[in-house]
């Protein structure tokens, strides 16, 4: 029996990202039907008498292509039924479907508004779902669903993202590749367990090299300044990364930072966070750099910012949002304090000391301009 597909399984992209292989489907029809749903989530089906649900009648995954399609499914709450649909050009037939159970008063789905929501990220998200071996259960997705659309954002700014090469190798898409070699694990971020091909600088390739990859998100970190007073704010925060490794001290002194969630720049993140963290309210970011942290290790990438903030006191106040469990302390310090700080170790954040030994560079310029006395 066939499978019928409809809402974003019907879309090329999601049917080939959850399976791994094309449709190949035939456009079909059930009749009597409707789909109900807010614009972000996958529809589920209500009896509407006069209506007709579009999709596409594919032939039934099997194997690894079925095990996935189940994952995603059971992620989603699909239950599946037999129904009677219509293809095109040929007599109805019984084919199978699955779809969530509707919510009660839930609107007409609207597809435009959906693909205006969820816009390329959807694919990308749905195949993170079905990647999960056991599959997510519902309340998992609804836990985790922020950080897969923030990753799946990720992925998309990364692929628009210009990369240079006037002296590292201009890579062409034929030149690396991985495949998941075990399920995905992990609740927030993820811990992809891969085998990586890569072409080698002498012309060979290195082929199905075990690699294990942290698959974090996009981040913005934003050093306020004010130029002046000559001050910075720095974060105070507990971290686990520290603590982990054994160090005798794990509170670290860092900028302002918070993910980049689905839907939203860098600097709406920036300025989103320093509002959220410290109270500030920016009007602007000065772009400083951006890159990857660890990129042996993990996806993070992080977009560093400048912020022109008023500080009028040197003073520490508790910060962050207690729904999001953040117990943060702000320092308002003087740049040559924040300078020592950096010299002694005891800020010890590398995006945090790159940020600083920016700052230093461009202090004076900032500090002129702030002083009105740039020719």
């Amino acid at each position: 029996m066939e499978l019928f597909v409809f809402g974003p399984l019907a879309e090329a992209a999601t049917f080939e990202a959850v399976t791994g292989q094309p449709p190949n489907g035939r456009p079909a029809w059930l009749a009597g039907h409707a789909m109900v749903g807010a614009p972000g989530d996958d529809p589920a089906l209500v009896a509407r008498e006069g209506a007709a649900v579009e999709g596409l009648l594919v032939p039934s995954p099997t194997g690894a292509a079925a095990a996935r399609l189940a994952a995603y499914g059971a992620a989603l709450g699909h239950r599946e039924r037999a129904a009677r649909v219509i293809p095109e050009g040929d007599a109805p037939c019984m084919a199978r479907l699955r779809s969530p159970e509707a919510a009660p008063g839930a609107p007409a789905w609207d597809r435009s508004a959906w693909r205006a929501r969820q816009g390329g990220r959807w694919a990308l998200m749905a195949g993170e779902i079905a990647d999960h071996a056991p599959p997510l259960s519902p309340e998992s997705l609804a836990r985790q669903s922020a950080m897969i659309a923030a990753r799946a954002s990720a992925r998309r700014r990364a692929a628009a993202t210009p990369a240079p090469a006037t002296l590292r190798h201009d890579a062409a898409p034929q030149d690396a590749a991985w495949r998941l070699d075990a399920p995905l694990s992990g609740e927030f971020f993820k811990l992809a367990t891969m085998r990586v091909s890569h072409r080698r600088f002498d012309g060979g390739r290195n082929e199905a090299l075990p690699r294990e990859v942290l698959v974090g998100v996009d981040a913005a970190l934003v050093l306020p300044y004010d130029p002046a007073r000559d001050r910075v704010l720095l974060v105070e925060q507990f971290r686990s990364g520290p603590m982990r490794r054994g160090a005798a001290n794990p509170w670290s002194l860092e900028p302002v930072a918070g993910i980049v969630d689905a839907g939203e720049t860098p600097q709406e993140a920036g300025l989103r966070e320093a509002r959220e963290e410290a109270g500030l309210d920016l009007d602007t970011l000065i772009p400083i750099f951006e890159g990857y942290p660890s990129p042996g290790a993990s996806t993070d990438h992080f977009h560093c910012f400048l912020a022109i903030a008023d500080l009028p006191r040197e003073e520490s106040w508790r910060g962050g949002l207690p729904e999001e469990h953040e117990d943060l302390r702000l320092h308002a310090v003087p740049f040559e304090r924040a300078m020592s700080l950096a010299q002694s170790g005891e800020i010890d954040v590398i995006p945090m000391l790159a940020m600083l030994y920016w700052l230093a560079g461009h202090r004076e310029r900032l500090r002129a301009e702030a002083r009105g006395t740039v020719p």
